[in-house]
């Protein structure tokens, strides 16, 4: 075999242009950029230490052979041209990697299967011995690249991706692969800082991923120095003689490193449930006197040590997955530039994020941007000087010298974000005392009224749940998304409440039973007074919260009628109504929903005012309930979604086309002289005239809307039904 081998090293995508210096610097010749790859020349010299030194690389490939292919016999004859006895013998194993298509092939299973039978084919012996396939830890791993034609025959030297370096047993729900970590460390020019003795600090450090690698490149350490298992080990190729020479150097190297004064380097995480595992992460890359790592939030995070030290504040925050993670995702973002700010006066910055409008959030501009990818994720890495110069949401206080207790302004809002906290403030003034008057906690503060902020916005005590109806398609995307964040960014200071306690959710046009299925796990349940009944609300796990404001005025109606009643609660969802019939005096109380986590709701609902007692849940299809009972009500509620498709219902249920069989078999449970309120939120929904001629309807829509859902009339229908 010769000594000059065409060496090929594949990297995420975005690290290119990195991973060609980085290689270069490694002694690679003749390098060039691929997609998501580097190609060059180097010895077998060189091709180890990519191995051992490459903190960006996924895998470093030792070409074996080039040549042309037409279709699946000439990919065979192709492969089986190499001469596999000096690399494998007939007793080993392999494992083949095969990607691309074309002549022939039409799946990476197939020519990988062609690639397998020529090399297994080549190396059969006499006695049919042959090589076997071992897919984990194969003595020798090939990969074939297919592309227009040509293919590429590798040897994979690496064996498993070298991202993989073995410190990380232990990660987090998103982790950061740990080449793209040092990838980030390169671009934000933490070698630089590492070497002038500059601090880092990661404020949300997840499982530690940043930290093991930043301390690994300030101490000179190899990424890979304690893997024990290489693609080369059983190669018979491996020249241990080059090999070993080159361990020892990086463990000297590594020693030498490690034996100077560690760097100012800290972690800081909000999730308790991660700190454990990050730090048994650091202890086992052996780096446990060079990192610490504390519990606590971005707000709160505090990387100065004295007025002298200067650093590097690195991060990458949460992507936000599920409903409601928008505003506080807004809020992140606002604490850490503010924190920036107040506390790293003279630091630098490196933020890795999903969401680029967000990072306009921090209230700190950018010097350079960089496109990453973190799998199929497109991502910015957002570079910042924090200094004065670059703030564009507050300032430094000019006539103080810049220290430690420096106050930086509160975060301006844009012209939008603006008129949207004065419109918040107007209504709160009107509202709020109206509220107030009226003993109400929860109510509407905002419902779109102003078309360009498509926003509901509603008190639930101290707390406010925000629903963003989604923009029609005419609505430029980034436009929409802008106007939300303004708007996010002025609840809290227009309303003087905690950016912890606003919560967002994106109401669309929902179908069958969505608005009613679990979106998170939270289970936070937060208590709230409504006339003389205390009921739960739950703010975060799903769509609604289990109480439906617009319906204030119908369930305090219900509870100036039905002293002595006969209640009937059909579609009883957490059963609020009930609560307050069964507290004003009911002389009994029946509620049927479909929903087992409703109906439990609607017990603690129970429970809380002291009603468990004489008050009757039932869990069913309403429309085979009400065909099987045989009970006797005075008073009934009716409010039933717009179409529900339930796997616990018979058929699918419409409101406007079953509307009529579910009042006429109400209105026969129904007891002399009884009424039956009847209430639906389908904006096109038509009650049935023929409704009329059988019984007494009475529309009485305006009379159950409160002024906090007089802006919006439309928000519901509601009937007052009686026997004629």
């Amino acid at each position: 075999m010769t000594d000059r081998h065409e060496v090929i090293l594949t990297c995420p995508k975005g690290l290119e242009g990195l991973l060609l210096d980085e290689a270069v610097g490694l002694g690679l010749e003749e390098a060039r950029e691929q997609t998501a790859a580097i190609r060059g020349t180097g010895s077998m010299e060189v091709a180890y230490r990519l191995c051992l030194w490459s903190r960006l690389a996924n895998r470093v490939l030792l070409v074996l052979h080039r040549f042309a292919t037409t279709n699946a016999e000439t990919l065979y004859d192709g492969v089986r041209a190499v001469d596999w006895a000096e690399h494998l013998l007939p007793s080993g194993s392999l494992a083949v990697e095969f990607s691309g298509h074309g002549s022939g092939i039409d799946n990476s299973h197939f020519g990988a299967l062609k690639v397998k039978d020529a090399i297994v084919d080549g190396l059969r012996t006499a006695s049919g011995e042959r090589p076997s396939v071992d897919k984990l830890n194969p003595d020798v791993r090939v990969h074939l690249r297919l592309d227009r034609g040509q293919a590429v025959l590798s040897l994979d030297l690496s064996g498993h991706s070298l991202h993989q370096r073995g410190y990380r047993l232990q990660q987090g729900a998103a982790p950061l692969k740990e080449n793209l970590a040092a990838a980030v460390l390169i671009r934000a020019g933490w070698p630089r800082i590492a070497a002038e003795g500059g601090a880092l600090a990661d404020p949300m450090c997840g499982v530690g991923t940043f930290l093991v690698e930043a301390v690994m490149m300030a101490a000179d350490i190899a990424p890979n120095l304690k893997r024990e298992r290489w693609g080369f080990s059983a190669w018979l190729g491996h020249v241990p003689a080059i090999w070993t020479r080159l361990l020892e150097q990086a463990q000297l190297r590594a020693r030498e490193g490690l034996s100077k004064p560690p760097l100012w380097i800290r972690g800081y995480e909000a999730d308790p449930r991660l700190i454990q595992p990050a730090r048994n992460n650091v202890e086992r890359a052996g780096l446990g006197h060079w990192i610490r790592i504390y519990q606590g939030d971005v707000a709160t995070f505090e990387p100065r040590t004295d007025q002298n030290q200067k650093g590097l504040v690195v991060c990458n925050p949460p992507y936000g997955e599920r409903l409601g993670d928008e505003a506080s995702l807004v809020y992140l973002y606002q604490n850490l530039g503010e924190r920036l700010r107040q506390a790293c006066l003279g630091w630098e910055a490196a933020v890795l994020t999903s969401a680029p409008e967000l990072g306009k959030r921090m209230g700190i501009r950018s010097h350079k941007q960089y496109a990453f990818w973190n799998g199929a994720l497109a991502c910015k890495l957002l570079l910042i000087k924090v200094v004065p110069e670059q703030f564009v949401t507050g300032q430094r206080n000019a006539s103080r010298p810049a220290d430690a207790d420096d106050v930086v302004e509160p975060a301006r809002l844009s012209e939008g974000g603006q008129m949207f906290a004065n419109r918040l403030q107007k209504n709160l003034r009107q509202l709020g005392k109206w509220a107030r008057k009226q003993g109400i906690e929860c109510y509407r503060l905002y419902d779109a009224d102003m078309p360009e902020y498509a926003l509901a916005v509603d008190i639930y005590g101290d707390w406010v749940h925000v629903q963003e109806y989604a923009p029609p398609r005419s609505v430029d995307p980034d436009k929409a998304q802008t106007r939300l964040l303004d708007a996010l960014a002025a609840i809290p200071p227009a309303l003087g409440i905690g950016r912890d306690r606003v919560v967002i959710k994106r109401r669309e046009r929902q179908s069958g039973t969505r608005q009613y299925e679990r979106q998170a796990s939270e289970g936070a349940f937060l208590e709230v007074k409504e006339g003389d009944v205390r009921l739960l609300v739950n703010l975060t796990d799903y769509l609604d919260t289990g109480l439906f404001l617009d319906h204030r005025p119908m369930r305090l109606r219900i509870a100036r009628e039905v002293a002595g009643k006969r209640f009937l609660n059909l579609f009883c969802y957490t059963a609020t109504a009930t609560v307050h019939a069964a507290k004003a005096g009911a002389r009994s109380t029946t509620s049927v929903d479909l929903s087992k986590t409703y109906l439990d709701w609607a017990r603690r609902n129970l429970a809380l005012n002291g009603l468990s007692e004489r008050q009757r849940l039932e869990q069913g299809d309403v429309m085979a309930w009400l065909e099987a009972d045989r009970g006797e009500y005075d008073l009934i509620f009716i409010d039933p979604p717009t179409f529900s498709n339930s796997k616990r219902m018979e058929g699918v249920f419409d409101i406007q086309r079953d509307h009529v069989t579910l009042l006429d078999l109400a209105m026969a449970r129904l007891a002399a002289g009884g009424t039956l309120y009847f209430s639906n939120n389908f904006r096109k929904f038509v009650l049935n005239a023929g409704l009329s001629e059988r019984y007494a309807v009475e529309d009485i829509s305006a009379a159950t809307l409160d002024e906090d859902f007089r802006r919006n009339p439309k928000i519901h229908r509601a009937w007052k039904i009686q026997a004629r």
